[in-house]
């Protein structure tokens, strides 16, 4: 396994590298704050108390079965979410921790073997549920440039809300890792995780990248969204601010200090508010983040899903 992981990471290298030798990279991105945009909550308090009130301020009911999609962490890795954090939340909606297999391998590419590692990264005080693990459904794709469908663990279908709540970091594809991806990669199958990542039945399994990788993570979110009739919740958690993905066994350790918890309705406005609040960090921090977040054109997530209809770009930071 771990040859395998080198091996990709090798090849990601090579890739970047060609990127970087080429000069192509993202344009920092301008501030959207405005007033009386689409509402974004944000506050301090990066506790289990702290993401409840986030989630109230959004003053929308929700009710019958809930699915609160996190990810749980790779095993080695240490930036996850605590089930902690999350307690509060999951008792007020009794909400079920739900994710779908890996496709890269590792203990999280089997049913039994996810489950064992969210019980020993402590998520034992709610039900745990492996989106995949009875197989896989095919939702529609309406409107997208890349994709018809989504192929998604079959399980997601009998839930009525999705309350995302993703942990905000790099990622070394996508440029960072949030709603969109969670909502994606995240409830994808292996064979939905494929499609996104593979340009094609004939071509290698991580052939997808550049803006065919993000508008396809993207085309996954309307998908979900449309599946549920708009019954999707946004909360991001900007902690733990590495440059790796929580997927990342050996993920590199935060050089940012933690900044909050956003809520919002709109999971562009929400996607923006955090890309705006790691630009905003102090400088000495947020280097690394920001350069990985460029040189993967990682604003395109977002330009892409404004494009699709999934939000507005502009949006007004209510502390609270």
């Amino acid at each position: 396994m771990n040859g395998i992981r080198g091996f990709l990471r090798i090849c990601l290298a090579a890739v970047m590298c060609a990127v970087f030798a080429a000069g192509v990279f993202a344009a920092p991105p301008a501030n959207t704050q405005v007033a009386g945009g689409v509402k974004v909550y944000f506050t301090t308090d990066i506790s289990s108390r702290g993401l409840l009130a986030a989630f109230n301020k959004l003053n929308v009911p929700v009710s019958g079965k809930v699915a609160l999609k996190l990810h749980m962490g790779e095993d080695g890795n240490t930036n996850y979410l605590r089930p902690e954090l999350l307690r509060d939340l999951v008792s007020a909606v009794k909400a079920s921790f739900v994710d779908s297999n890996t496709l890269y391998g590792g203990k999280r590419s089997s049913a039994a073997g996810h489950l064992a590692v969210a019980r020993d990264h402590g998520f034992t005080y709610a039900p745990v549920d492996i989106l995949d693990a009875d197989g896989e459904t095919r939702i529609p794709v309406k409107g997208g440039a890349r994709l018809t469908e989504a192929i998604v663990g079959s399980h997601i279908l009998n839930y009525d809300w999705i309350i995302s709540v993703a942990h905000f970091k790099g990622h070394s594809q996508a440029g960072f890792g949030g709603t969109f991806k969670n909502m994606a990669v995240g409830i994808a199958s292996p064979g939905g995780k494929r499609a996104i990542h593979s340009n094609g039945p004939n071509a290698g399994t991580w052939s997808s990248t550049g803006e065919v990788f993000l508008e396809k993570v993207i085309e996954y979110n309307k998908a979900m969204i449309d599946s549920k009739g708009g019954k999707v919740l946004y909360i991001n958690v900007l902690n733990n601010l590495s440059v790796d993905c929580d997927c990342n066994g050996h993920a590199a350790k935060p050089e940012m200090r933690d900044i909050g918890i956003l809520a919002s309705t709109d999971p562009v406005a929400l996607e923006k508010a955090s890309v705006d609040m790691i630009y905003a960090a102090p400088a000495g921090e947020r280097e690394h983040l920001v350069e990985r977040m460029e040189s993967r054109n990682g604003i395109h997530q977002i330009i892409y899903a404004e494009k699709l209809g999934l939000g507005s770009q502009k949006y007004e930071l209510v502390k609270f």
